[in-house]
């Protein structure tokens, strides 16, 4: 049965230098663990987002946690491009792996099934290949004419990180229609979990809640954080913070910028983890 812990105890799990996969900004974001990673000043971490990033990336990177990073896109949506992301690109600083979104879903597929690689139509012609020498185009073995077709090498991630609505006493996590999240948990060697509470009861036990459950034996460890996602929207329950996100896209402009918005956010939002 995974451990239930504090916040702060859940993160120091996480190692330096781990491979870790993050949902995209419109899913389950587990923002108050990228703080707390920034607070605890993991270093060295891969970072695969399955498939887009956005504000977790750019606080992460722009606070010196990432050695590299996997995504289709990096972006804060309408709030314009990543700053610190950007800024680490155009210096150097990081490793940047291009990807497609099809195609990190693709590769964690391969590791949900516990193959090596999975092939994937569409990247041919595409200038992505370019940059992916792991990427491996073959002939179709089962047809006489040339049919060319891309290998993906499996992403398996040391730990999936999310934030949910809820899980129950025994550690089952309910992610509804999320259906990224559950491929994240089934890739990975194990899952990190916010939630926003837990209840005494088993969702596994009714067909309708246990359709959109993550079953516990997937789950390595869970922490309480009430509004987990903010200032990120979580879907279903809470609404986006856009004057904090407003906010975040003007001020992270500059190195000092950032550093300021991220020590005030630590402070008066997470001072505790």
């Amino acid at each position: 049965m995974p451990l239930f812990l504090k916040l702060n105890q859940l993160v120091e799990k996480i190692e330096a230098g781990s491979l870790v996969v993050l949902p995209p900004d419109y899913s389950y974001v587990p923002m108050a663990s990228v703080f707390s990673l920034i607070k605890q000043s993991i270093k060295g971490l891969h970072i695969v987002f399955a498939p887009i990033g956005g504000l977790a990336a750019d606080l992460l990177i722009g606070s010196g946690c990432v050695k590299s990073v996997e995504a289709g896109a990096i972006t804060l949506g309408e709030f314009g491009v990543a700053p610190r992301f950007t800024e680490a690109v155009v210096s150097g600083s990081i490793e940047i792996k291009d990807s497609t979104c099809p195609a990190i879903h693709t590769a964690l597929q391969a590791a949900e099934k516990g193959v090596p690689f999975m092939p994937l139509r569409g990247l041919i012609g595409s200038d992505v290949l370019k940059n992916r020498p792991d990427w491996k185009i073959i002939e179709n073995p089962f047809v006489d004419k040339e049919d060319k077709i891309v290998l993906l090498p499996s992403i398996k991630p040391d730990i999936a990180l999310i934030h949910a609505p809820l899980a129950d006493q025994y550690g089952n996590i309910w992610i509804g229609k999320r259906r990224e999240l559950l491929t994240m948990a089934h890739a990975a060697e194990t899952t990190f979990v916010t939630v926003e509470r837990i209840q005494n009861r088993n969702l596994l036990a009714n067909e309708q809640s246990a359709a959109g459950t993550i079953p516990e034996i997937y789950i390595g460890g869970i922490a309480l954080a009430e509004t987990g996602s903010w200032p990120l929207a979580l879907p279903g329950y809470y609404e986006e913070d856009t004057i904090s996100l407003s906010e975040y896209a003007n001020v992270a402009q500059t190195r000092e910028g950032f550093d300021k918005w991220v020590q005030i956010v630590l402070k008066t939002k997470f001072d505790e983890i």
